[in-house]
């Protein structure tokens, strides 16, 4: 074999120490593995990032390239605890229920749109503490389904809710500190339907009772007090009746909600929904900020949950009086291109608890503003403290474009769901 010379590669002597140099001591993008990698490093498997990220990319915004991301929510409790509920700041997950890769529980084959990659309970463990459930009567029970129209098909179906509410029983038992907020949209027309549901379930037991919840837009109670009575379950339902017949909340009695799908996405807009009043409204102390297109698109999520979901919170907290949202509801929460829902909620809580920049530079029993200096993100530290540790998978899985309907594009199913609207 002929061997090669420094005229064969079109260069001089002089270069090769150039190129040496270039192949032995250039840094790579392969320099973390084993939990090592931090926020933003490269990565290659799950295996790779460090506690609260996994191993992702975002490729609608030129980010092909894996990296590690951030894919669990700060507990904003376990630094600054004791004050009233609604001074806190919370991830919600729109339709939790709508999971890519849910198992067809109805003998159809699904044809609907996908809102969340994981489980319910691993929302719960990686931080998400209120949970948007479309609920309706289909087969002789109360399903959670994602339909139209207040009618359930065997084809927009996913399951029973009490399966889901049993998921939410079993965090409660295991995390005696936590609350947990549901929002449900109401569709379900059997008497007592709801209550039935939430007591079979076993969550009567948590149940925060409508005749405590504050009025005419008074501070709730303290987290603290709110765990010492086990009133440690929320729920809001769109049916306004059922505050009378059955003891659940009025949702729009008690908070203030902007509009959702694509009128919620607007730049520099961020209008109440019919329902809410206005958003500056103080005759409700709880402010619900929708974030979330009217049409998922997993791979896009990462580019909405980026600079743009940050603008929305600066937009919507100005709207609302300087009022900072206490929910922030999004599709596919763990994707980003970096920190996320979850840096945005970190800026959230600590400039409302502590008057800080991050909720990470908050001192517990400091006088607000006196904040202590901080960096990046310390990612591994949001995930655990005195309010319990979170474990919960970050992992991506399963691909909501592809709807789980062979055959059937995008574009199809959109006119069949709008054929079926419009009927």
């Amino acid at each position: 074999m002929r061997a090669c010379s420094s005229a064969a590669f079109g260069m001089g002597s002089h270069y090769w120490p150039l190129l040496i140099t270039a192949l032995f001591f250039a840094p790579t993008t392969t320099a973390c593995s084993n939990a090592e990698c931090q926020l933003l490093e490269s990565c290659s498997t799950a295996t790779d990032c460090a506690t609260g990220l996994y191993c992702g990319n975002c490729p609608s915004l030129g980010k092909s390239q894996p990296f590690c991301i951030r894919g669990q929510a700060p507990i904003p409790t376990s630094m600054i605890s004791g004050l009233p509920f609604n001074k806190y700041s919370w991830l919600v997950t729109h339709n939790a229920f709508s999971i890519v890769d849910a198992p067809l529980l109805t003998g159809a084959q699904r044809v609907t749109f996908y809102n969340q990659e994981d489980s319910v309970t691993n929302q719960l463990m990686n931080g998400v503490r209120g949970l948007m459930l479309d609920m309706y009567d289909f087969e002789n029970d109360i399903w959670l389904c994602h339909s139209f129209r207040g009618q359930c098909y065997n084809f927009t179906a996913f399951e029973p809710a009490i399966d889901t509410l049993k998921e939410v029983e079993a965090f409660l038992t295991q995390n005696p500190s936590e609350i947990v907020t549901i929002i449900i949209e109401d569709y379900v027309r059997t008497p007592k339907g709801l209550t039935r549901v939430f007591a079979d379930a076993g969550l009567d037991k948590y149940w925060f009772p409508v005749a405590k919840m504050p009025k005419r837009g008074a501070d709730w109670p303290t987290v603290n007090s709110m765990v010492k009575n086990n009133y440690r379950l929320l729920v809001f339902t769109s049916d306004s009746s059922k505050e009378a017949s059955e003891g659940i909340a009025y949702q729009w009695k008690y908070m203030v909600e902007n509009e959702s799908g694509d009128p919620g996405v607007v730049p520099g807009s961020c209008p109440n929904r019919k329902e809410s009043k206005p958003l500056n409204s103080r005759g409700a102390s709880l402010f619900l900020m929708n974030y979330f297109p009217t049409i998922p698109v997993q791979n896009e999520a990462c580019k909405e949950h980026s600079a743009p979901l940050a603008d929305m919170v600066a937009t919507c907290y100005k709207a609302a009086g300087n009022m900072m949202p206490n929910f922030v509801a999004v599709n596919f929460y763990m994707r980003s291109d970096g920190g996320g829902v979850f840096d945005d909620l970190d800026r959230m809580n600590g400039q409302t608890l502590c008057g800080c920049a991050t909720l990470s530079a908050c001192q517990a029993g400091a006088p607000f503003g006196s904040c202590k200096a901080v960096g990046m993100p310390n990612t591994s530290s949001t995930t655990t403290g005195t309010s319990g540790s979170f474990s919960g998978s970050v992992q991506l899985s399963g691909d909501a474009s592809a709807l789980n309907v062979p055959g059937v594009s995008f574009t199809c199913l959109l006119l069949v769901l709008i054929t079926f609207c419009s009927l």
